[in-house]
């Protein structure tokens, strides 16, 4: 069996910059235990896989790391609608973020997430894994994942943050380092997940879809810039429409294929 593959770096205006996705569009649903095995041969952030949907949706998606199923991922939405999209926009059909919609902004694409919002919680074990002495930690009480926003003093603390990825394997949280930041951009992140099979997530939507109300509360506007500072780094346009966020950015195809099963 040959399946259609793309490999897309989503939240880049270049090759190998932004994140990296696999997207697979598929006739109907393959096994999960097959879905699960792609993704990890694929060894990449997300694997994103679609079927044709009806009604509210274009599209049903769902994304798997190398070892597990995640509830929302960003750049491989954005991804999927960069090879999906035909006219003006694209409906995806998820099963725990709801409908989401990729949209075209003249040669960059927009993608409305859900936000995840947070409050005040300390997270003394966090902050160990994360070899922080100090920093504040928020953590989510309603999104589509488990999230912790730790709030450190300025962007050089987020660029030397060095955590011990071992320890934060066993803390079920994506963990965002975050400040503000500095002339070139408003916010600077970056972002841990080793509990879901990433270490270090180059760039991730379903984060900014956290820092999106974080942020535009702190910052008094609901526009803003965001640079995430992992090593390949991306721009992420953020804008705050009430309980969404929309996030703009371009992606670029580097593979195009089939994969063979």
């Amino acid at each position: 069996m040959k399946l259609p593959f793309f490999q897309v770096d989503a939240f880049a205006d270049r090759p190998f910059t932004g994140n990296f996705a696999a997207v697979m569009p598929l006739e109907a649903w393959l096994p999960d235990e097959t879905l699960q095995a792609i993704a990890e041969e694929n060894n990449l952030s997300e694997t994103a896989f679609t079927v044709p949907a009806t009604g509210d949706a274009d599209y049903e998606l769902r994304w798997f790391t190398p070892t597990t199923e995640v509830a929302l991922c960003g750049h491989a939405t954005l991804a999927s609608g960069h090879v999906l999209i035909e006219h003006d926009q694209v409906r995806f059909r998820t099963r725990k973020a709801g409908v989401l919609v990729v949209g075209r902004d003249g040669d960059a694409l927009t993608l409305d997430l859900p936000v995840t919002r947070v409050a005040p919680q300390p997270h003394s074990e966090l902050l160990g894994a994360l070899c922080l002495a100090e920093a504040e930690v928020f953590q989510s009480v309603c999104g589509a994942e488990a999230t912790a926003i730790v709030l450190v003093e300025d962007e050089a603390a987020v660029r030397a943050c060095a955590p011990d990825m071992r320890a934060l394997r066993g803390i079920d949280l994506m963990a965002i380092v975050t400040a503000p930041g500095g002339a070139e951009h408003d916010v600077i992140s970056r972002v841990f997940v080793p509990a879901w099979g990433v270490d270090e997530d180059p760039v991730t939507g379903s984060a900014h879809a956290a820092l999106a109300p974080f942020w535009a509360e702190r910052l008094g506007r609901d526009r803003f810039t965001a640079f995430q500072a992992s090593r390949r780094g991306g721009r992420v346009e953020c804008r705050l429409a009430g309980e969404r966020a929309i996030l703009g950015g371009r992606c670029v195809t580097v593979i195009e294929g089939s994969f063979q099963l």
